[in-house]
């Protein structure tokens, strides 16, 4: 998820522990801010994997991301090493116990909340290689992070608050609502398949930006990606999207052109990419993930990669157009409305 709802989420963890340590003192407001900062912190540093990179490799940064930093046996770890950076500055006004059980509480809602979107993130390492992308919630959820934070600054700054307890209340509510709304989806996702006289054999149902009402779907059907948007109100209504053809490995060659690294790259991204990979019709020679778009009915990756030339290294390309006939036909879709008439 997005940094801020990390540190919001560490904060509230952070800050609880501490109060709970220190409850009855007089001092519990300085005592929960100073363990809110230090919950803050603690919950971004996870993070600290997007620093692995290459200028020769492109997509070791992808690798690496949401890896080993993230997995929950190096969370007691994780937090160790917080607590050490931070002990030198704050050893003066909070034991080590207190500081350690303050990292702790804000590392480790970090890769449980990165689980919970679609990107994929390494819970179980070193014992398993499998990515957990449970599709609950976008990366960007402004209510969600306000579900956290307007609690938060209430216990923060009342010393008799019980605010925290409605912050987390809150935020399971938050889930569980995106998981009945995650359910609907996929059925109907699956209905639509079968009127089609698809098999989906491969299906992926998640929120797109920034709320839980309007959803996108995509699943694989006789080498094709096809995608639609469900708004899922009191009443279903579905956007028919677009299809594309996989990537598939007569295409990966062609593009790799005889060159082994650029092809072993290819592989490694449709890897990453749970297999839905797509080559782009109006960009030639750019492979991008169709997991991702700006508009949720359209293929039109928002990543990928792309090579300059015979020869040319591989580099990965970001784009996040959003033209004003875009955001017209998205917010129609928010809204359940037809989607206005070009």
């Amino acid at each position: 998820m997005d940094i801020l709802t990390h540190a919001v989420m560490g904060a509230a963890l952070a800050a609880g522990v501490a109060s709970f340590r220190h409850r009855g003192e007089k001092s519990v407001l300085a005592t929960r801010r100073l363990a809110a900062g230090i919950g803050a912190l603690a919950g971004l540093l996870p993070d600290a994997d997007a620093l692995i990179q290459s200028g020769s490799d492109a997509l070791l940064v992808l690798d690496y991301h949401r890896h080993f930093t993230h997995a929950l046996a190096f969370v007691p770890i994780g937090a160790l090493v917080a607590a050490l950076l931070l002990w030198p500055l704050l050893r003066r006004r909070i034991d080590m116990t207190t500081l350690y059980l303050c990292c702790l509480a804000g590392y480790l809602p970090h890769p449980l909340l990165d689980a919970c979107t679609s990107y994929g993130t390494h819970l179980w390492l070193p014992f398993s290689q499998r990515r957990e992308a449970w599709n609950l919630i976008a990366v960007v959820d402004p209510l969600f992070t306000l579900l956290l934070a307007v609690p938060l600054f209430l216990f923060l700054w009342r010393p008799d608050s019980r605010a925290l307890r409605w912050s987390l209340l809150l935020g399971m509510g938050y889930f569980s609502l995106s998981f009945v709304q995650q359910q609907r989806g996929e059925v109907a996702a699956l209905e639509l398949a079968q009127s089609r006289g698809h098999r989906a054999e491969q299906l992926s149902v998640k929120p797109s930006m920034a709320n839980l009402v309007l959803w996108r779907s995509l699943y694989v059907h006789d080498g094709k990606v096809q995608v639609d948007a469900f708004h899922l109100g009191p009443t279903l209504r579905h956007y028919p999207g677009a299809s594309a053809p996989l990537l598939d490995a007569t295409a990966a060659r062609r593009l790799a052109a005889g060159d082994p690294m650029r092809l072993r790259d290819i592989e490694r991204f449709r890897a990453f990419s749970d297999g839905f990979i797509v080559e782009d019709s109006v960009r030639p020679g750019f492979v991008g993930d169709a997991r991702y778009a700006m508009q949720p009915t359209m293929i039109a990756p928002i990543w990928g990669l792309e090579w300059r030339g015979a020869g040319a290294a591989t580099e990965f390309v970001s784009r996040h157009d959003f033209s004003p006939a875009m955001r017209r036909d998205f917010f129609a879709m928010l809204l359940g409305r037809d989607k206005p008439t070009p």
